[in-house]
């Protein structure tokens, strides 16, 4: 690899707010180029890049990251490690299996057998098991609300969680490769539903919060993730969500870390051919 260093963005979306402040860094050195995930074909895309981004989770884009693997491409995070988090089953399993708190999760075949289900009775945070751009994500306190939900995602693959009795916030935070960024949001399932994402200095998170959030890269194989924590009322912290490279707005510092980490995977792959 000569001193320019060329990134491929996986995404349909180029101009997003992350990735265009990352381009502008990489862009004074180094070659940055967009792969559509949804048009582009691994096996006969020309030259590797040296490393990819892969800012889209949609079963093409999932399979166009594993060809480039296949390839030998560095791409970050990796297909497996992102198709793990779109599978909130899969993701549960292995959350609590490494001893993370996260919270409890049952699956169903389909939210009609949930409602079906007489030990369902709420409150409950029902989600579609198969994370994506508009999914189902809903509190349910009633049989009434259930079987209202039933009525227009009879069909929908689901997971149930306990609702854990908190703040009415999520603890937004993100990683990328260990550096941690945090923000507050009210809640959608809080009355009055999502408020506007605030900035959250890392000193003002709990003791070992942090922390935290690194482990979960560990386990999960990512290098860039999000976490939603919720703070219960026992004072404990509890996972409800992880995200494979989320938008990341409005971080400062966040397109310097990403830029930093493609150029530092790329020269590591390099140095182990």
């Amino acid at each position: 690899m000569s001193n320019t260093t060329t990134v491929g963005l996986i995404t349909p979306e180029p101009g997003h707010p992350l990735l265009a402040a990352t381009t502008e860094l990489l862009g004074r050195e180094h070659r940055v180029v967009t792969v559509h995930p949804e048009t582009a074909d691994a096996a006969v895309l020309g030259r590797l890049a040296d490393v990819y981004l892969l800012k889209s989770r949609t079963p093409r884009a999932l399979a166009l990251a594993r060809g480039l693997e296949a390839r030998g491409a560095v791409v970050i995070n990796s297909a497996e490690a992102t198709a793990l988090c779109q599978d909130r089953t899969a993701m549960a399993e292995r959350a609590r299996d490494a001893g993370l708190p996260f919270s409890a999760t049952r699956t169903f075949g389909s939210l009609a057998e949930l409602a079906a289900d007489a030990g369902s009775t709420g409150p409950l945070v029902v989600k579609s098991r198969h994370s994506r751009r508009h999914d189902l994500v809903a509190r349910v306190d009633s049989p009434g609300r259930l079987a209202e939900l039933a009525g227009a995602w009879a069909d929908e693959p689901v997971v149930a969680q306990e609702f854990a009795e908190n703040n009415g916030y999520d603890h937004k935070l993100w990683v990328i490769d260990g550096t941690v960024f945090a923000a507050l949001r009210r809640s959608e399932l809080a009355p009055g539903g999502r408020g506007p994402t605030v900035p959250l200095a890392l000193g003002e998170l709990p003791p070992g919060w942090g922390e935290l959030v690194v482990e979960v890269g560990d386990v999960f194989g990512l290098d860039v993730y999000g976490v939603d924590v919720i703070d219960t009322v026992e004072g404990t912290p509890l996972i409800v969500d992880i995200n494979a490279f989320p938008g990341i707005r409005g971080q400062a510092g966040a397109p310097q870390a990403l830029a930093a980490l493609a150029l530092r995977r790329a020269r590591a792959a390099v140095a182990a051919a």
